[in-house]
């Protein structure tokens, strides 16, 4: 992946962070181009607003909120069919008002253990969210599972019990990219535990920072941290079993990431 920054400066080459046994079976896209963004905001309107009704439908058929102008997004493409399956963003702070709360923030306020940290008081441009995490329906389930769904008489895009953790391992590659680039040290998630526990399998330094919240699901505030010591190649190299037995927290019924 070669692109440009939201100020014009050449984006990395995700390819090369790979390693020698990388797949390619999706492609990491920085959506930079209102084109780009366009695709982003018709894949959140089809999963949160269609699909799952998370949302109200929107007569554009695009999802989007206020955080969206202060926000880097990605996009993954199937390399087997040549189009977009699914998104996500990495909020930042806004530039004009830093010290304007981020959706987790807000959500978790009641919630978050600031003796673990107090987002606050940490310097606001180095800390940003990810969040709006969507996956086409029919890229949310492994082959395994073809037969538990209604509906999905031609699933061509099921994945494979290869192919499904790297999805989400290509996704959290690029959301690290974008933290490098725009000088961000710590991430914020809201999510289901498996999530957490995936990432850890990783190689995430993911830490807990508050009680669990009912928010379409039972959802735990985390940070991410020491990520630029992560080692990519150890994002695509084959998962303990336990990562890939198990969905993501991503199906018909919630999302694991969700802001």
């Amino acid at each position: 992946m070669r692109g440009l920054t939201a100020a014009g400066e050449s984006a990395p080459d995700l390819k090369s962070l790979r390693g020698p046994e990388a797949p390619r079976d999706f492609e990491i896209i920085p959506a930079f181009s209102d084109a780009l963004r366009d695709e982003v905001y018709r894949i959140r309107h089809q999963v949160y607003c269609e699909e799952l009704a998370y949302e109200p439908q929107r007569p554009d058929r695009r999802e989007r909120d206020e955080y969206d102008a202060h926000s880097v997004h990605l996009l993954i493409r199937s390399a087997q069919i040549g189009e977009f399956i699914g998104c996500t963003r990495l909020v930042r702070t806004r530039p004009d008002d830093p010290h304007c709360p981020l959706p987790f923030e807000r959500t978790c306020a009641a919630t978050l253990d600031r003796s673990i940290v107090d987002p606050a008081k940490l310097p606001r441009h180095s800390i940003g969210e990810v969040s709006r995490l969507a996956v086409l329906a029919g890229f949310r389930k492994r082959r395994s599972e073809e037969g538990r769904e209604s509906g999905s008489s031609q699933n061509f895009g099921a994945l494979t019990y290869r192919q499904f953790p790297h999805l989400f391992a290509e996704l959290y590659l690029g959301i690290i990219e974008l933290a490098r680039m725009n000088g961000i040290d710590i991430l914020f998630v809201l999510s289901e535990e498996r999530l957490a526990r995936h990432l850890r399998i990783i190689g995430f330094k993911v830490q807990t920072i508050g009680a669990p919240i009912e928010h379409r699901g039972q959802r735990l505030p985390s940070m991410i941290s020491d990520f630029h010591s992560v080692i990519v190649r150890q994002l695509f190299t084959p998962f303990a079993a336990q990562a890939v037995e198990e969905p993501c927290g991503i199906g018909g019924i919630s999302v694991g990431l969700r802001r």
